[in-house]
């Protein structure tokens, strides 16, 4: 992308906020593609992440983007103004319908949307997925949104900021009969699944131990916390949406957001999705989890910018007798440790006791996890197949359920005893209260 001066910015946005709907210039009708055999998909979300995701959506042929949406202008994530890549819904825009150009041409493409209110995406006719790639706290508010719009939905993890809201979530898909994609892509991926072929298939024997390794969080503030006024360009307000609307600074903004509870689950919930998910996936636990759940040794930085820990152990029981641990100070990926040896994966690595187990074509057994062309492609796959995704969203929910957990443990300084099937703690009235608690700003519920 170009780099765009200030004072052209500037002037543009101040076009950009006179209304929160746009269409392209000298476009007009509805945005169905003239091709029907297209999927119309509509984004949530145009930071790093949405850009990685808006990549893979517009590489794929079967693809239109035909809708985006975003509270900023312009911005260039953590970076200092004028460095490195540009996010936002200009640059949006500019890459769509650089994509486009020929199919604007020749009028097999009929414009794109562009609005800063989720609600009129999810809304839109013609739009037949939503990829929402917001940060946390608007996850569930955005894809309960698209659901009940009829859409199906591709929702970045972790699949929801609060626990409830991840119940309710998988079951309105259920009822609604969406198809879902939680973006744990890491189940995509040969590495991975290769090593969970491994354990199924009973190679490592029984599973004693677990390590989940989970990056450190914020120890110190990662950006400037100068308390600024919102640059022109953003909705700051409407981007806090359902959460408390803390001072406007860089440490808490782009990147650095899910550092404070408001927002985010700290870097904790941000990869709890990732290697744990893998964990589960190896188990047969998907609709699963363990049956104690505690936290140890949680630290939390010297700062009230952020209030997520630092460093931090989650210790887990379950019902076949493996116990896991997931620590900032495990290595980093996922480690099973059986009766005939070990073996850890994280991404681009394989290590095992065994030299054999590295090889992706050692054969396993007769046990194969679904290989799939890429995360996205198993998505719009699944549009058409109307069969469940690789990462569904209940699957996502209890990928993460011992993180939500262990913010309670931590909270109450005790150890949870935890009845998966109904998701409740036993006989624990306090700690069900706390989990089932969602900071919400007045008319947002």
């Amino acid at each position: 992308m170009p780099h765009i001066p200030r004072r052209t910015f500037l002037k543009s946005s101040a076009l950009t906020l006179a209304s929160p709907f746009i269409l392209s210039t000298g476009l007009k009708g509805q945005n169905r593609a003239a091709a029907n055999d297209r999927i119309n998909v509509g984004i949530i979300g145009l930071g790093s992440r949405g850009f990685n995701l808006l990549n893979a959506f517009l590489a794929d042929p079967r693809v239109q983007i035909t809708a985006i949406c975003d509270v900023h202008d312009l911005h260039y994530r953590d970076r200092d103004w004028g460095q490195g890549t540009l996010f936002g819904r200009i640059p949006a825009r500019t890459k769509i319908e650089r994509q486009y150009g020929k199919a604007y041409k020749s009028g097999s493409y009929s414009g794109l949307f562009i609005t800063s209110d989720y609600e009129s995406l999810c809304q839109r006719d013609g739009i037949d997925a939503v990829v929402v790639a917001t940060p946390d706290h608007w996850h569930a508010h955005c894809t309960l949104a698209a659901i009940q719009a009829g859409k199906d939905v591709y929702c970045e993890k972790p699949v929801t900021h609060y626990f409830g809201e991840g119940q309710q979530v998988y079951k309105e898909v259920e009822k609604q009969k969406a198809v879902f994609q939680t973006g744990s892509q890491q189940r995509s991926e040969p590495l991975f699944q290769h090593a969970v072929n491994l354990v199924r298939n009973g190679v490592l024997g029984k599973i004693k131990e677990i390590e989940v390794g989970i990056p450190p969080g914020y120890d110190t503030p990662q950006g400037s916390t100068e308390v600024l006024v919102p640059p022109v360009g953003l909705d700051y307000n409407q981007w806090c949406g359902p959460s408390e609307m803390l001072p406007y600074m860089q440490a808490r903004h782009h990147r650095w957001w899910r550092g404070h509870r408001a927002f985010g689950g700290g870097v904790l919930m941000d990869w709890i999705g990732h290697h744990n998910d893998i964990a589960h996936w190896s188990l047969d636990l998907d609709n699963d989890g363990p049956t104690v759940v505690e936290a140890v040794d949680w630290t939390f930085p010297e700062t009230d910018v952020y209030n997520t820990p630092h460093q931090y152990t989650i210790r887990c029981e379950y019902e076949n007798g493996v116990t896991s641990t997931i620590a900032s100070q495990n290595e980093l990926g996922t480690k099973w440790i059986g009766e005939n040896g070990w073996l850890h994966v994280s991404r681009g690595k394989l290590s095992a006791s065994e030299k054999q187990w590295k090889d992706l074509k050692y054969n396993p057994g007769k046990f194969r996890v679904q290989e799939v062309p890429s995360h996205v492609g198993n998505f719009l796959d699944c549009m058409k197949s109307r069969q469940q995704c690789l990462a569904p969203a209940e699957t996502a929910h209890r990928s993460i359920t011992p993180g939500h957990l262990g913010y309670v443990s931590h909270q109450l300084q005790r150890p949870l005893r935890w009845n998966a099937k109904e998701e409740v703690v036993i006989d624990d009235q306090e700690a069900n209260k706390l989990l089932m608690a969602a900071s919400y700003r007045k008319n947002w519920s």
